[in-house]
């Protein structure tokens, strides 16, 4: 059953559908399980999945969005991207099997945490796959963590509140618990999380973080990223498709590439037929795009 199915009112539809993907699409493979562990982090203990066989590739790494956790929004991709890389699937303060500690959600702290665990599993560099919140997260380690980070992709994220669609923001008040009942972002919770009788608290924690904290990065800043960034976006999402584009412009992409120049390091996706919702359920065309985009060192030929 899809969360859209539970909300009472159009504006917090809109406003949920921004805190994380589809309530679908669990990972059901029976072959190659994943081995999930904890690292001790910052105050956190803090879980991750690994999948895949480690290589001179760089590992790539999976930040969920909120409400959310691994299997909800990766399940469908980690098998296929397994087969080729290391995956390292990581659940972010008070998501999943990480229990809550008593700190407000801040991209900036869950960017640490993030850098904290790869660095103490021995990951020094990877490939970074952010989706909702996790772009956040994930623009944050490469804006403050540059060495960290090889490629990112920033997958239905925003710069500010300003690349939502009006009034996206404005149910978020709102939002209540119970309106999740009978999704897969609450039985998930309540069969992962170390204490599932703080779904309720989960729920605040997002509704005073998306009305009070929603990240802010300025243009000037983004601009100094050095990793190659690939922005992926549903041509129905509820990130504005200007804003996405606004984005590829700012990590340098926008320009002519049948020059001696070339391509630009900054690539631009926009999904058919996909929301918001469901971005990360697009396997089809999601596995294609990313794959290439972390494989390519291809040079392009030149007019």
């Amino acid at each position: 059953m899809k969360i859209t199915a539970l909300l009472t009112t159009a504006t917090t539809l809109a406003a949920t559908a921004i805190l994380t993907g589809c309530a679908t699409g669990t990972d059901t493979s029976p072959s190659r399980p994943a081995t999930g562990a904890y690292a001790d982090v910052n105050g956190l203990h803090m879980y991750y999945e690994t999948r895949g066989t480690p290589s001179s590739t760089p590992p790539l790494v999976l930040l969920h969005g909120a409400l959310s956790g691994i299997g909800t929004d990766f399940g469908q991709l980690i098998p296929e991207l397994a087969k080729t890389r290391q995956v390292i699937a990581i659940e972010q303060q008070a998501h999943g099997h990480t229990a809550d500690i008593d700190r407000p959600l801040r991209e900036e702290k869950m960017a640490e945490d993030t850098v904290a665990l790869l660095r103490s599993i021995g990951v020094q560099r990877a490939d970074v796959f952010g989706y909702s919140m996790g772009a956040g997260i994930a623009l944050q380690i490469t804006l403050t963590h540059p060495e960290q980070v090889r490629k990112q992709i920033l997958a239905a994220g925003s710069l500010d509140e300003h690349g939502l669609r009006p009034g996206l923001l404005d149910g978020i008040a709102e939002l209540k618990p119970e309106m999740l009942h009978g999704t897969t972002f609450h039985t998930d919770y309540l069969k992962n999380a170390p204490r599932p009788q703080d779904f309720e608290r989960l729920v605040a924690r997002i509704r005073e973080h998306d009305t009070n904290a929603m990240p802010r990065f300025p243009v000037a800043v983004v601009r100094a990223a050095t990793a190659p960034t690939l922005t992926v976006i549903g041509d129905s999402d509820v990130v504005r498709l200007d804003h996405a584009v606004e984005m590829f412009r700012t990590f340098g992409g926008d320009i002519q590439g049948d020059t001696p120049a070339g391509l630009p390091q900054a690539q631009l996706a926009i999904l058919p037929g996909t929301s918001h919702i469901s971005l990360v359920h697009r396997p089809e065309l999601l596995l294609p795009i990313i794959s290439a985009f972390l494989g390519d060192t291809t040079d392009q030929p030149t007019a």
